[in-house]
């Protein structure tokens, strides 16, 4: 996985600011989510975030750099692959988890039709995906 030297960040330099360099932008985390989720075709993986198909694939190369995700080719012509969480991926489970619950309490409206009584953590969900596949 490549590193970010904190000497190169503007601002107050700090593992959050480093980290956001690599997994900040929009899109970046909403594909970690549908990998964790079970969407880990380029397509699925489209659909799931509503994202632009460019900026998927843009997304799709940093985090592979980045070493967040892997993908193994499940066809050769036209060659398309299968992405997957790497262990780095996997530890930004936790910060997904953390990011629903702080969106469900203080972002989505208590009374917003599609807001689910409930939200299940990403890796709760992650797990069950990895034992029943």
């Amino acid at each position: 996985m490549p590193t970010v030297a904190l000497a190169q960040l503007p601002g107050r330099p700090c593992p959050i600011a480093a980290s956001l360099e690599l997994v900040g932008e929009r899109w970046a985390l909403l594909v970690v989510r549908e990998i964790a989720l079970g969407s880990t075709r380029f397509g699925d993986i489209v659909r799931g975030t509503g994202a632009p198909r460019d900026r998927i694939a843009a997304r799709l190369k940093a985090l592979e750099a980045a070493g967040v995700i892997g993908r193994t080719a499940y066809q050769q012509r036209p060659e398309r692959f299968d992405y997957h969480l790497t262990a780095s991926g996997r530890d930004l489970l936790p910060v997904l988890d953390a990011l629903l619950a702080w969106g469900d309490r203080h972002v989505v409206a208590p009374d917003d039709p599609r807001r689910l009584r409930r939200y299940r953590p990403i890796s709760e969900t992650a797990r069950d995906a990895l034992v029943n596949p």
